[in-house]
């Protein structure tokens, strides 16, 4: 049954414009996610959508009976209200007065709260948003509208959300940069690009692979047009006599192919790898203990980053993640403990907030503030020329920031932090509010960034993508490792659990740290625990063996490919065979990905047991 009907509507701020003629539809039960770029109008479309912003073309219809409900960005909450008061009132009804009490307090239970009686003006930013949602999920409508939901949702609250969402049973329109997310709880993808708007039935990773192939054959349809074009072009300045016969015709399709609007390839965030040198020390954590008057967060713990260390570090929120990155700035004073910093260190730091922006200041001066000029690999590089690969380009650039929106500002932000030429970089969330194009080029940027990478975030994506190692927040103060990505490590600690609740009788109390064999002065290198001891670190006899040969193998593998690549470009004819020669290729580049991987963490480990120099 069909809820809500836009068509032929247009939008536009000043001389940028969002909408242009664009049709949508939502039917009962479809889960919708909106993409596209920052700035392209995704949180001005639910507005519409909602009834809360004008459009000023085009007709809306919705039926008499169907209730929309909004989740903004950034909630406006009545003063004095409690958050108990705030969902009760934003949702009590005649119908629900006797059951609306329990199902607030299971959904504040589920995202964090326990007192209900708390001022909301005394709520950080991000648990006035969680409050916000758990309004917006109590509330009995049709369509259910969510702007960035699971930001400041840990990664426990998200996957609740993720399950509460997937047995919703009204129709669901949502902004949000959790790719994940999108491809479980979505039905369909609506991706807002240069003004129109394109839907893909499908969840993320379908969506993935049509637009591959719909940008591909506008791609394939462009070529042919411009061939076309210039054949009628030749015809056109052949001259007057030419034009004596079927003139109309040609003329015609002369500028309707000379007028038609180009096919422009997506632009993209293109950031090089941009780092100073770093020395041989680095950043050195010995036993901090760390936290606010008596609260410790943070309980005597040790460790030494090594120069191509990529962290993520995971916890509920409150546990202190802020506070160990704060601690690594040094912003904040230790309890007890110490940290050493080389003189080589060279940190970004990415903060979860823009920090104070000069909202009159012109976008490229903000940038000069930083350099005028930058070395890349590719060379020298101008500030106008940088905020270009960031998607800011001609008129833009000379733009208040005032007028950009706010996952702009966040990249202008991001700019700014790379362009420091950092060799520690330090993500605090940093895939709050930056669009899923900008996160995929920041992703691959990281691929090759020469330092270190410290970054909090709940995108489980984000972190199975960029991180090889986990420091992970266990309670009480203690600071865990586990050598691996997020996926990796939920996988071993639920194969823990259900070891432990099979194999442990009801009257023992099993000890994991018992079973830590992996570990040294600083830090542990155990994936079984994770715990923190104080023993030497040593090659397994597997690992040992593993580092001896593994540059062999890594070169065998890397000659088989190319045998693999001179071997295709002698068969031209034989598809079977080239079949067969593709199929080969990519299990020996998997193997040789694999391999590779496999190198990088022998290498660090043979370095910090000093077996290399």
């Amino acid at each position: 049954m069909n809820l809500l009907t836009m068509k032929d509507i247009t939008k536009a701020f000043t001389d940028k414009v969002l909408f242009d003629h664009v049709d949508f539809s939502i039917e009962d039960g479809e889960k919708v996610g909106v993409i596209g770029i920052n700035g392209t109008g995704k949180s001005t479309l639910l507005k519409i959508i909602a009834g809360l912003e004008e459009h000023e073309t085009g007709e809306i219809v919705k039926g008499n009976h169907v209730h929309v409900n909004y989740l903004p960005q950034n909630p406006i909450f009545p003063d004095d209200s409690t958050i108990y008061d705030y969902v009760i009132k934003a949702n009590e009804t005649l119908d629900n007065h006797w059951s609306i009490e329990g199902e607030a307090k299971t959904i504040l239970n589920k995202l964090g709260f326990t007192r209900y009686d708390v001022k909301i003006a005394t709520l950080s930013g991000g648990q006035k948003k969680k409050v916000a949602l758990a309004a917006a999920l109590l509330s009995d409508s049709e369509i259910l509208i969510l702007d960035e939901p699971t930001n400041h949702l840990d990664n426990d609250m998200t996957e609740w959300l993720e399950n509460y969402l997937r047995a919703y049973r009204g129709a669901l329109i949502m902004v949000t940069h959790d790719r994940y997310f999108l491809d479980l709880v979505c039905n369909r993808i609506v991706e807002i690009d240069k003004g129109k708007l394109y839907s893909y039935n499908s969840n993320y990773e379908g969506y993935l692979e049509l637009k591959a192939a719909r940008v591909e054959q506008a791609m394939a349809t462009r070529d042919k047009h411009a061939n076309i074009l210039r054949k009628e072009i030749a015809w056109m300045q052949r001259g007057a006599r030419a034009r004596s016969t079927k003139q109309k015709a040609h003329i015609q399709r002369y500028e309707t192919l000379k007028n038609e609007e180009k096919v422009k390839a997506d632009g993209q965030v293109e950031i090089n790898a941009l780092a100073s040198r770093l020395g041989k020390k680095t950043i050195e954590l010995h036993k901090i203990t760390a936290g606010y008057g008596e609260h410790v967060l943070i309980r005597d713990f040790t460790y030494i980053f090594l120069r191509t260390d990529r962290i993520g570090i995971l916890g509920p929120n409150g546990c202190g993640k802020t506070t160990l990155i704060r601690t690594i700035m040094q912003t904040l004073p230790l309890m007890s403990g110490s940290i050493e910093i080389g003189d080589t260190v060279r940190i970004g730091y990415y903060a979860q907030e823009n920090g104070a922006l000069n909202l009159e200041q012109k976008v490229i001066e903000y940038i000069r503030d930083t350099a005028e000029y930058i070395q890349t690999s590719e060379g020298t590089v101008t500030a106008s020329q940088m905020l270009e690969k960031f998607l800011f380009e001609g008129a833009l650039q000379y733009q208040p920031i005032g007028k950009l929106s706010g996952g702009e500002r966040r990249r202008l932000y991001l700019c700014k932090v790379l362009m420091e030429a950092p060799n520690v970089l330090i993500l605090d969330e940093p895939t709050n509010d930056l669009d899923i194009q900008t996160l995929c080029i920041l992703e691959d940027y990281l691929d090759t960034f020469p330092g270190i990478l410290i970054t909090v975030s709940h995108d489980r994506y984000f972190l199975d993508r960029v991180v090889r190692r986990m420091l992970t927040f266990e309670g009480d103060g203690q600071v865990e490792q586990f050598n691996g990505s997020y996926t990796e490590y939920f996988q071993r600690k639920e194969e823990q659990e259900a070891t432990a609740y099979d194999s442990v009788p009801a009257n023992s109390c099993k000890n994991p740290a018992d079973k830590n064999e992996n570990s040294h002065e600083n830090t542990t290198n155990s994936e079984k625990t994770g715990k923190v001891k104080t023993e030497k670190l040593k090659f397994t006899y597997q690992e040992k063996k593993d580092y001896e040969i593994i540059e062999q193998e890594i070169e065998k593998l890397e000659q088989k490919i190319a045998g693999i690549d001179a071997t295709i470009l002698k068969t031209t004819t034989d598809f079977v065979k080239l079949n067969e020669l593709t199929r080969e290729k990519e299990a020996a580049e998997q193997a040789l990905e694999e391999k590779m991987e496999r190198y990088v963490y022998l290498e660090e480990l043979a370095e910090k047991i000093f077996l290399i120099p």
